[in-house]
Order: C-alpha cells, then structure tokens, then sequence
C-alpha cells in the first residue's frame, strides 16, 4: 500500500487523495518529530510562568481574559474539545473526514503547533487503522477553522464519542482504538485548541472538487464535441489561431480537445445542406469559451490550494525560537493571528460552483437543442423512435433541466455571508465550510447533467445514416454499449438507462474511450 510520509513543509493534493480516498497509510517523517518535539519545549516553558499566554494558561474566545491555574489546564483541553464538538446533521462522507484528520495532521507536524509527537502519531494510527470520526454536516462557520469537524475527531483520539470503524459499523471511539491497540491522549497546554483550528474541512472538499471537476471539464468537452458533431455542425470555429487571438489558455485547451474529438468526422460541416446556417448557436459555437473559463478559474482554485497546503494554519501559533535544534537560538513564543480564517478558500470554492452552474447551463442547452426538431437539423423530435407513441428523451431533458436549476441556487455564494459568533469576538466568518458543502452537491450534480447530454449525443450521432461519426466518436459509442448504455433498437431508449450514463462519466470511462484514440485530452 502507497505510504505518504508528512514531514514540516506541507503535503500535496495527491497525497490527500491518496489518505482521504485511497486508505494510504501515514508515517511522520524524522524532521517532523523533532519540530514537534521542538515546538513543544516551547510551550512547556511558557506554561511554566507566571505570566498568561493565550491558548496555553488562558480561556479562549471570548473567554481569553481568564487565567487557568496550572492544575485547571488539562481539563480546559479536554474541555474545549467536549464543548465544542456539537455538530448536528447527517454524517460527512468518509473521505471528508480522512482528509480533515490528514490536513490537520499536516499542520500539527509543522512544528508551529506546540503538539507533542505522540499526538501526532496517534492522529497517523486512527487514519491508518481506518477508523473515522462521526462528524456531522453542521457546526462549522469556517473561521476559527472548522472548529465543530475538528473537535469530533479530537473526540476520537481521545476515546470519546463516535466513530465507524473499517468494516463500515458506527461504534464507541474508544472501544475501536482498543481493538487496534490505540492508546487515547491525554492533552495538555495547548493541544485541544490545536487539534480545532483549521481551514482543513474546506481545504480537503477543495482538494476532491479540484480533481472531481478536472476530469469533469474534460468530459464536458467530449459531450459538446459530440452534440456538435450530431448537430451538424463546423469544427471551424475550434481552429488554434481563432483561441490564439484571445490568449486565455482554459478555452485554448477545450478547443483543442473538441477538436481531437472531432478529427476524422464525416458529420462536420453540413451546416450549409438542407437547412443553411451562416453560424451554430452560442451553445455549440461557444462551447470552448465557457469551458475554457471554468477551466482558469479551477487554475486559480488549485494555486490557492496548493499554497493551503503549504501553510501552518493555527491559534496561537509557536514562532521559532528556544535553543532547539530545529528552531535555532533565540526566545521561542506564541502569538495570537487570524490565520484560521477562511477567506481565500471559501471564495474559490464559491467561485467553482459559478463555474459548474455556467458549464451546466451551456451543457443543458445543446440537449435541448438536440431533442427539438426545428434545431435539430433533421433529428426526429426528442430523438424518439417513433414520436407521439413514444417521447424519447423529453424526460431526461426535464431532469437535466432540474439539475440545472439547482446548480443555479447552489452557485448563490456563501462566502458574501457572515454571522457573528462567541458574543462578538468572532464577529466576522468565512462559511468556508458550506461553501464546500455545496460545492459538493454541485459537482454531483454537473456529474448527471454531462450525462444525459453523453446519452442525447450518441444517440444523435447513431440516428445520422448514412454519415460516418469520427474515430473518438465510435469509441465511446462502443465503450457506451459495452457498459449496457443505449444501443440498437427503440425499446433501449423507452426506459433509458441516465444512472448508468452518470457512472460512466464518474468512472472516467468516458475520457479513457477517447483518449484510446486521441491520446491524452487537456
């Protein structure tokens, strides 16, 4: 099994993949235990004094002006975890919570935290003896971190309240870190307030989007390729030197996959036969244009992850110092900041789900176009077998048309929102963590409208007798009967099969029938 080694200089958006979805184990790279280790000597001498220091001998939040006596200071931890872990709602996915734990894990092993190793290392046994956390859908408002997530996986390591253990069964934390011979923390200065504060729930469903919505962007591409193709459209319009005059490099990259696509094709360019065009419509002929901004906006998200990714997200956090090897000479401190804040990821993760709901819309309008008979370019109407006895695809259009217009809510931002929290000192919030959450479902439901424009295309392209479709074209149209989707004779369109559509997008089974022929798409 794959191993992803965290050291102190951040991880990458693999290597969350890698833990939240494909159970890669853990293991903390030397220079990370001795940074905590480091970082911890730090805190030690600080709680040692007389003088408060926040996080350490302190309340927090509104609470901060309060002096916690030494013999109080274990409790104030496990405390801040209990009293915080109060999330309500449906359970988060699994590989939500494993990439929280993981990110949060990152942070804690850049020695900026004051956490001792073997919290860490307890945080690396749950994720590798596949134990998550039941942490619920609401809780969190995104700054702070996600203080609500984290503290129901702080819970965990400590013994405490909920998890599903590998085999898929929800049980006490404890019993499960007994069963593979986890001994729980007990933590002290500081630890409980670093284990909570973190941009990592919204940073992780960032991560999973980013990689969802590549391989998406792609499959858009194909599917408006094949809508033109079924339409009788010109692949003119897809020319290098045409995207080169307007340099945005996402639409020269849709371009040019529609273009691979449409290579070899004998149904492009018959515009001008029975029913002449001068032009296709903005949904065929501006196809890459859309996509090609999606695409720079997802260039945009993925270098606010990776630098994320990069950063040591905490409050307090320890600055170098003390006499350490791995901090240098000097005082070593703790000091207060707003890095927790969730800005700068809950303002792409709305701006991805503008983007989906726009490649949707554009998407839903070339099925329309392809089930019209007066826009169709001689389709039969709802690319029925025998309209008025049957109404072929009417429907799928419908539930397309649904989706669509709940991608349109969902791209309302929650980032322009903010409600004010711990009796007004956390009086301004990112609502990072719902913007993820959206975007989420957003994603899902790009994932269906792609689909039944694939089942609307293909079938298009097969009702063209008499026209031989493009290499790339038959491919997928030979993948699409080998998963059972479509295919010969009016009864496989009576009841179509929009599920199985929607997995062969999801699985990626689209992208791979075609990059057979075309090699790798962009």
């Amino acid at each position: 099994m794959h191993t992803v080694v965290v050291g102190t200089s951040g991880v990458t958006a693999s290597d969350v993949l890698a833990v939240a979805r494909a159970g890669a184990r853990v293991e903390l790279s030397g220079e990370a235990v001795a940074a905590l280790a480091a970082s911890r000597e730090i805190v030690d001498a600080l709680a040692a004094k007389p003088d408060p220091v926040y996080g350490v001998s302190t309340g927090f939040g509104a609470l901060a002006t309060r002096h916690i006596s030494p013999d109080l200071r274990a409790q104030l931890q496990r405390n801040i975890v209990r009293s915080h872990a109060a999330g309500m709602g449906p359970r988060v996915e699994r590989e939500v919570v494993r990439a929280l734990m993981f990110l949060r894990l990152k942070t804690v092993c850049s020695g900026h935290t004051g956490v001792r190793p073997e919290v860490a290392q307890t945080m690396a046994d749950v994720l590798n003896a596949g134990i998550t956390p039941v942490v619920h859908e609401y809780g969190s408002l995104g700054c702070s971190g996600d203080l609500a997530p984290l503290s129901h996986c702080a819970l965990t390591l400590m013994g405490e309240g909920e998890a599903e253990g590998p085999d898929g069964s929800v049980r006490p934390a404890g019993d499960l870190l007994a069963e593979h011979g986890i001994r729980p923390v007990e933590l002290r200065e500081k630890e409980g307030l670093a284990l909570l504060n973190g941009t990592d729930g919204m940073l992780g469903m960032l991560v999973m989007a980013l990689a969802d919505l590549d391989l998406l962007y792609r499959s858009a591409d194909v599917t408006a390729a094949l809508s033109l193709e079924a339409l009788l459209g010109t692949d003119k319009v897809l020319a290098p030197e045409l995207h080169a005059i307007r340099p945005h490099p996402g639409q020269a990259a849709s371009a040019a996959n529609m273009l691979a696509v449409l290579e070899g094709s004998e149904l492009t360019g018959h515009h001008q036969d029975d029913a002449p065009r001068v032009q296709d419509a903005y949904s065929v002929r501006c196809a890459p244009q859309v996509a090609g901004a999606g695409r720079d906006t997802l260039a945009h998200a993925r270098l606010v992850a990776e630098r994320e990714l990069a950063s040591a997200v905490d409050n307090p956090v320890v600055l170098p110092g003390g006499t350490s090897q791995a901090f240098g000479s000097g005082v070593g401190r703790v000091e207060s900041n707003g890095n927790f804040h969730g800005a700068p990821v809950a303002y792409v993760l709305d701006f991805l789900a503008i983007a989906v709901a726009d490649l949707a819309s554009i998407t839903e309008r070339r099925t329309d176009r392809l089930l019209d008979k007066n826009r169709s370019h001689g389709l039969p109407p709802f690319l029925a077998d025998d309209a008025g006895v049957d109404s072929g695809l009417m429907i799928a259009q419908y539930t397309q048309a649904a989706l669509v217009g709940e991608l349109k809510r969902l791209a309302v931002p929650a980032s322009a929102d903010s409600i004010p929290s711990s009796a007004m000192q956390e009086d301004h919030v990112s609502m990072g963590w719902s913007a993820a959450r959206k975007l989420r479902t957003a994603v899902d439901g790009l994932t269906r409208v792609v689909a039944v424009e694939l089942y609307a295309a293909t079938r298009a392209v097969e009702l063209r007798e008499g026209l031989t479709p493009a290499p790339a074209t038959r491919a997928v149209l030979k993948a699409l009967r080998e998963a059972g989707v479509g295919g010969p004779g009016p009864d496989r369109y009576l009841a179509p099969d929009l599920a199985a559509a929607e997995t062969f997008v999801r699985d990626g089974r689209l992208v791979e029938a075609v990059e057979r022929v075309t090699g790798p798409l962009q």
